[in-house]
């Protein structure tokens, strides 16, 4: 193999390996809409802490007692753990309060931009 064809070899790769990351991220305004605010209170029922984006589940209750669950999905891991969320954070059962905007979809889903804790701290879970 020539010398440029391997250097060529070596840059198309590195450039393939830099484009693939790019290539698989979404703006959060193509899924939700900032228009429609979401701002609900529930308890935590279930939390994939994962990436590239962490998502919990709060079953929110209406006036009538009837039982909706929510997902909100927050920034990945890492960014959380930089605010001070932690996986213990997010305590199965735990009641907190949820602001964020709705999937376009419609569907009960929903970013979670601010998540308050029952002692009160309030963090910003997603990029602004």
């Amino acid at each position: 193999m020539t010398r440029k064809l391997l250097t060529l070899l070596i840059v198309g790769l590195g450039l393939l390996s830099v484009s693939q990351p790019v290539l698989g991220h979404h703006s959060e305004a193509a899924e939700f809409d900032q228009a429609k605010p979401v701002k609900v209170t529930g308890t935590i029922t279930r939390v994939d802490w994962q990436n590239p984006h962490v998502w919990f589940f709060v079953d929110v209750k209406d006036e009538t007692g009837k039982v909706t669950t929510w997902g909100f999905s927050t920034a990945p891991p890492g960014s959380l753990m930089r605010r001070g969320i932690t996986k213990d954070a997010l305590k199965l059962g735990s009641v907190i309060n949820v602001e964020g905007s709705r999937a376009r979809d419609g569907s009960n889903n929903a970013s979670g931009r601010r998540v308050t804790f029952p002692d009160g701290k309030n963090v910003l879970a997603v990029a602004e």
